[in-house]
């Protein structure tokens, strides 16, 4: 909870990757994981949202928000609020990595969307940055562009874009976090790399970067 308040403090970012997965999203929605709803506020001007997420105390804070339907979900085992749901989009960002049987979890995604539906994930990239932060988190492991579009493929989807993302700030978590052994991301920080990610993220635009501290990927059913 406390990581979730202190990357509020990253508005603008999440402004830009809203922008570039938008254009893969359709008009029925669902977000696995959401937290406190972050990135679910912007959802859900584009189309209808629905929402899972395993903790309790994050359904209670979404329910606040009138405009989607929220209730408790077990990607991993199957397991959600609704009955026979299909979507058109599943978006997955930063959950992934706590599953401990990522594959299963992919193959329950694929069986909610509807033929031609599209699953956007974003996941940690790189072992090499696999840090003390990490295991606070509960990160179970960190990815390559490569291993993930094995993954998706074993659970039935055609990969149809995979990049790193986010290169400057994949420095920075080597040096601050990988380096120095912190176990939290200070608030400060985050908002000085939410104002500068303005000046540093802009060429991600048209250059594919062969490092990032994240991986996005988008695949089809």
């Amino acid at each position: 909870m406390e990581t979730l308040e202190v990357m509020k403090e990253a508005r603008w970012y999440n402004q830009w990757l809203f922008k570039m997965i938008k254009p893969y999203l359709g008009k029925d929605i669902l977000e696995v994981g959401a937290g406190t709803g972050n990135f679910t506020r912007l959802l859900s001007k584009i189309g209808k949202v629905s929402v899972i997420d395993i903790e309790e105390r994050y359904i209670k804070y979404l329910k606040k928000n009138k405009n989607i339907s929220s209730g408790i979900g077990d990607i991993e085992e199957g397991q959600y609020f609704f009955r026979n749901g299909l979507f058109d989009s599943i978006v997955c960002l930063n959950v992934l990595e706590h599953i401990s049987d990522d594959l299963k979890a992919l193959k329950n995604s694929q069986k909610l969307l509807k033929e031609g539906g599209t699953l956007v994930l974003l996941v940690p990239a790189h072992k090499i940055l696999f840090s003390n932060f990490d295991k606070t988190l509960g990160h179970f492991r960190r990815y390559t562009t490569g291993e993930l579009t094995h993954k998706l493929k074993s659970a039935g989807f055609t990969v149809i874009t995979n990049r790193y993302l986010n290169w400057w700030a994949a420095i920075g978590w080597f040096v601050f976090l990988r380096l120095t052994g912190w176990r939290k991301i200070p608030k400060s920080e985050v908002g000085i790399f939410n104002y500068l990610g303005r000046l540093f993220l802009w060429p991600e635009k048209f250059i594919k970067f062969p490092f990032g501290l994240s991986v996005l990927v988008v695949a089809k059913k």
